[in-house]
């Protein structure tokens, strides 16, 4: 498989493998989950013993990476770079695929990260998009959202439409965070045609 290593980025992980003090070492790769930006990785040295038979073995000059089988397919293509900035430093993946099979999750997707997202992050908060079944968007608010008292007409007024507006096919969009108790109880919320503490928008 296609797997990009910055110089950058190796020279991070030969420090951290001398650190360890062990040559056999391997730099493991692999996606954990999906979050308000896009894919969430996981980079991990690990000894052959230590990860599964299956992985993908990528040898680079310096010393082998593992890809997790499962997360291959959406790391085709991957650039895994190490940045140092005033603000933020750590490795960073350039991935080219889309988190999303499904054409109307993909499309709902980009109205979160080019619309939504960039909007309510100026009060610390951002929107997760988990799945897309039947023509509706389950999403759950993070950051400064989460137990707001205004994620409610957050989403009645700002995120429905904008949805609605970008992807008409879309039935609604259920909030499945619990922000009283902090944490998301994925699909445990009424159904869609249910009452709802999510108040309808206004012509939608």
């Amino acid at each position: 498989m296609k797997l990009e290593i910055t110089p950058m980025a190796r020279e991070q992980v030969v420090a951290a493998i001398a650190e360890e003090d062990r040559d056999d070492l391997r730099l493991r790769v692999a996606i954990v989950g999906k979050g308000p930006s896009g894919f969430q990785y996981s980079l991990d040295l690990v000894a052959p013993e230590e990860h599964p038979d299956d992985d993908i073995a990528v040898s680079l000059d310096e010393f082998t990476v593992v890809v997790d089988r499962e997360s291959a397919e959406k790391l085709e293509g991957v650039t895994v770079d190490f940045i140092t900035r005033l603000q933020e430093s750590g490795f960073k993946f350039v991935n080219p695929n889309s988190m999303w099979s499904d054409p109307m999750a993909e499309a709902v997707q980009q109205v979160i990260s080019d619309k939504i997202n960039p909007s309510i992050a100026a009060h610390g908060g951002f929107i997760t998009l988990l799945d897309v079944k039947d023509e509706v968007a389950y999403i759950s608010f993070g950051g400064g959202c989460q137990g707001c008292g205004m994620a409610d007409v957050t989403l009645k007024d700002g995120v429905r439409v904008a949805m609605k507006e970008a992807v008409p096919e879309l039935r609604d969009v259920l909030d499945t965070t619990d922000h009283a108790a902090g944490t998301n109880p994925f699909y445990q919320g009424p159904e869609p045609d249910a009452a709802s503490p999510v108040v309808e928008s206004q012509g939608t």
